[in-house]
């Protein structure tokens, strides 16, 4: 792996340069390229050194968007006419920075970015970028947001992290483990024990996920078997339940830049994440992610019902 020098100073770019910038439509499509390449083996030291990186790409990430969070900046919409899909210039500069890094360090590796699409690169190795998920809340001047960095070897995510700049808050998950680093420490992650639907706590970012009846109704009826459901959340959501407060997660419409990052660390941390047909999550669409296989499993025969291919 060639590594170059990155100036770690000189990501925050010129707002005027960033705010114009085009913005690719999302493509969930995308992913298929990127399965189509041998899945690449990294020994543990590898997966180690590239942690490391991917905790690099935190960093300046967190520097590019710090001084746009709480601030009166413009926000676009990138889906005029439909629901609103808002995109800052926070969200374009953290993903150009991480972009740059990437390209210097590892120039051989593919970049998959919400913002600024696909770059494919002859490793086998891509990075999957959401600069900020949860922009709605990020324009809020909520901390329920997160920069998200998976590492896809061409058939699984191998390493995720979810970066939260404002709260100083960085959770981390790899084969080896998972876990949260904050102010200096670090704890690993364990998700909670729970094994029956009627003691379970879950999290959905918004009901406007679900765009077909089936979905709504599906979601609707697992909810009513719970002990609680709460909506909102966005990326915390996953972290919470990898750090034992929430039991499952029940979303819908992702896209696979929303939810790779998010596997390793669930994953690491105890728990299960698939679609609505028990299968592989890393394209996105329907998810489920639950602290245990009991729950994952009583939480499937519920939804499946509205589980597409």
């Amino acid at each position: 792996m060639r590594q170059r020098g990155f100036d770690l100073q000189a990501v925050v770019l010129d707002p005027s340069a960033v705010h114009n910038m085009p913005v690719p439509p999302a493509n969930p499509v995308m992913i298929d390229s990127l399965l189509s390449q041998t899945p690449v083996e990294l020994d543990s030291a590898a997966l180690v050194e590239l942690t490391q990186f991917a905790g690099e790409l935190a960093e300046v990430a967190g520097i590019a968007i710090e001084p746009y969070f709480r601030r009166a900046i413009p926000v676009d919409d990138k889906a005029p006419g439909a629901l609103f899909d808002p995109v800052t210039v926070a969200d374009k500069a953290s993903e150009t920075a991480m972009r740059d890094l990437i390209s210097s360090r590892y120039p051989d590796h593919g970049i998959f970015g919400e913002e600024h699409g696909l770059e494919a690169g002859p490793s086998g190795l891509t990075w999957v970028l959401d600069p900020i998920d949860g922009t709605r809340a990020f324009i809020s001047g909520l901390p329920l947001w997160g920069t998200l960095i998976a590492l896809f070897n061409g058939h699984d995510v191998v390493l995720g992290v979810m970066n939260q700049p404002f709260m100083k808050e960085r959770y981390v998950g790899n084969r080896m483990q998972a876990v949260c680093m904050h102010d200096g420490g670090q704890r690993v992650l364990k998700t909670r024990q729970c094994h029956n639907l009627s003691e379970a706590v879950m999290m959905t970012t918004s009901p406007d996920m679900f765009q077909h009846c089936a979905e709504q109704e599906a979601h609707q009826a697992l909810a009513g078997r719970l002990r609680m459901s709460r909506f909102g959340g966005d990326c915390y959501a996953y972290c919470m339940l990898a750090s034992g407060f929430v039991d499952l997660v029940v979303e819908a419409d992702l896209q696979p830049y929303d939810i790779q990052a998010l596997i390793p660390i669930v994953e690491g941390a105890g728990g299960v994440v698939s679609n609505w047909c028990g299968e592989s999550a890393i394209a996105g669409g329907q998810v489920i992610a639950a602290a245990t296989e009991d729950l994952h499993r009583q939480a499937l025969s519920v939804l499946s019902v509205a589980a597409r291919q």
